[in-house]
């Protein structure tokens, strides 16, 4: 009973049990944060639809879309002491034509805002990092990477849709859409409704918007126009 190896199992039991408790102090203390992101301005500049193969690796030619988009968005809210990164990400949703509840998405846009306490932890040059490093100043905690700011920003990845055709689309919005990443506790994303301290995005969706037809060329229509 009083073993050696029962006396290391108790105390290995103990300091489990103290570890998993201390965890989830701190992953409760996150919704005593508040959480209060706001998007400013989310909006198209650009918007085209060519025919063509969107990717280098596409083995046949479809219909995909070029959008440029202007954001400007507040998230520094979301970082706290526990914040390790946050995943922001750009979604064109619309309406599907074959079934009125459901709703295509495709992710156009994101990127990856690491903490100063992770910066270690990301795929970045030396000089970024130590730019990174610099600008946080030895805070754990700087408010500034939460502020996306851009303009006329073109797409990461290609739009397109499986039946390969997406001229004329109508009723397409953009979203933005976070993830939170905690050092403890569980992933939390943006949500529908306010919880508490932590509020739902403000104005995460653009106006609607119908994708362009695709350009004719003038010689063909000229050839048309002679015939």
């Amino acid at each position: 009973m009083y073993s050696s190896l029962v006396r290391l199992q108790n105390t290995f039991g103990f300091f489990t049990t103290v570890a998993f408790v201390v965890a989830l102090l701190i992953s409760a203390s996150d919704f005593l944060s508040p959480r209060t992101p706001t998007v400013n301005v989310l909006k198209t500049t650009q918007l085209q639809t060519v025919k063509g193969r969107a990717d280098y690796y596409s083995s046949k030619k479809e219909e995909y879309a070029i959008i440029k988009f202007t954001l400007d968005a507040d998230l520094s809210s979301l970082f706290t002491w526990n914040t390790k990164q946050v995943f922001a990400y750009v979604t064109a949703e619309w309406p599907s034509a074959q079934n009125n509840n459901a709703t295509n998405q495709a992710v156009i846009w994101d990127t990856i805002i690491t903490a100063p306490s992770s910066d270690h932890l990301g795929n970045f040059s030396p000089s970024k990092l130590k730019r990174l490093r610099k600008s946080a100043n030895g805070k754990g905690i700087d408010p500034s990477r939460g502020k996306l700011q851009l303009k006329n920003q073109r797409l990461k990845y290609p739009l397109t849709h499986p039946t390969g055709r997406l001229a004329n689309t109508e009723d397409v919005q953009l979203k933005l859409h976070y993830n939170v990443q905690p050092w403890v506790g569980f992933l939390s994303w943006n949500q529908a409704q306010d919880w508490g301290k932590w509020k739902a995005l403000k104005n995460g969706l653009s106006k609607k918007f119908t994708l362009p037809a695709i350009k004719v060329k003038e010689q063909a229509k000229k050839k048309t126009t002679r015939a």
